[in-house]
């Protein structure tokens, strides 16, 4: 029997049986008619230019921030060591303040733990094939 397995968002053969006792019963698939065929055509469609739209809003991000270079200060003690860490936060916080530009911190991942002045690299994950660096530069106070 060919159905349309709802979760996988595709069209696949199974057994009669399956279908009916299991698939069916759990919402998970609905049987492949011509009707339903087009109704998922149709929202594979609308699918796939949403996910677009997501990816150029994305690249438009990346292109804004992409090279930028954040100055942070910060209290230090003897030989430079900072007074615990610059965080994912403070650099959410400065491109806030330096460049007026919002960014999750959760998209931003910062490649060593910064914990003595200098500089250091950042990158933030727009979109899974979308990933921007910016250039972090932590002064002293």
């Amino acid at each position: 029997m060919k159905v349309i397995l709802l979760e996988e968002n595709r069209v696949t053969d199974v057994a009669d049986g399956y279908a009916r006792n299991y698939l069916f019963p759990q919402k998970k698939a609905i049987l492949a008619t011509p009707v339903n065929l087009k109704k998922f055509e149709a929202k594979l469609k609308a699918m796939e230019s949403f996910l677009a739209q997501k990816k150029k809003e994305a690249e438009e991000l990346a292109k804004q921030i992409e090279g930028k270079s954040l100055v942070i200060k910060a209290e230090t003690g003897e030989e430079g060591k900072l007074f615990g860490s610059v965080t994912v936060q403070d650099i959410v916080d400065e491109m806030k303040k330096q460049h007026g530009i919002d960014l999750d911190k959760k998209k931003v991942n910062l490649n060593d733990h910064i914990k003595t002045l200098g500089e250091y690299s950042a990158s933030v994950k727009f979109h899974h094939a979308v990933i921007a660096h910016i250039k972090i530069v932590v002064e002293k106070l």
